[in-house]
């Protein structure tokens, strides 16, 4: 009987290479659509992204040929006329869209959406930023032990 090749391990191979990046994944930027129809972009997310709003202009669009808004694009631009600017919403800034997610089927009265920021190259050295727009999950029950006082007996039925 001829005999195989084995390879043997040591312990460090046992053993997961620690790394810096896997020990804190860092959450995306992200936002969220306010009940009255403007993309809200907290304070936090804005210095991550590199955002100045009280300079910033940005052209907004989305995918051509789709009639729901999935992604919203915002594309820096110098020209005054065609441009969105920020404006001051509670602790951040926000772009009031509210006609625009209307007509594109997003429904921010009754559902409460957020959106993720991923930063693209648009054109020649241009940056874009994408906007993926979501539902939010609702909240998880509690499920676990009742706080507070104990019922009585005689509301309990006994």
């Amino acid at each position: 009987m001829k005999t195989p090749q084995i390879k043997f391990f040591s312990p460090e191979d046992n053993t997961e290479p620690v790394s810096k990046a896997a020990g804190k994944a860092k959450p995306k930027p992200s936002g969220y659509i306010s009940d009255i129809g403007t993309l809200v972009f907290p304070k936090a997310t804005l210095e991550e992204i590199g955002v100045e709003p009280e300079t910033a202009l940005f052209k907004v669009g989305t995918a051509e040929g789709k009639r729901k808004i999935k992604s919203l694009y915002l594309i820096p631009t110098d020209a005054q006329e065609e441009a969105f600017t920020f404006s001051k919403v509670g602790r951040g800034s926000g772009i009031p869209l509210a006609v625009i997610l209307k007509r594109g089927g997003i429904d921010y009265k009754t559902a409460k959406h957020i959106f993720t920021v991923t930063i693209f190259n648009y054109s020649e050295g241009g940056i874009g930023y994408e906007l993926a727009i979501e539902t939010e999950a609702p909240k998880e029950p509690y499920t676990g032990k009742p706080r507070g006082r104990k019922p009585k007996l005689a509301e309990q039925g006994i």
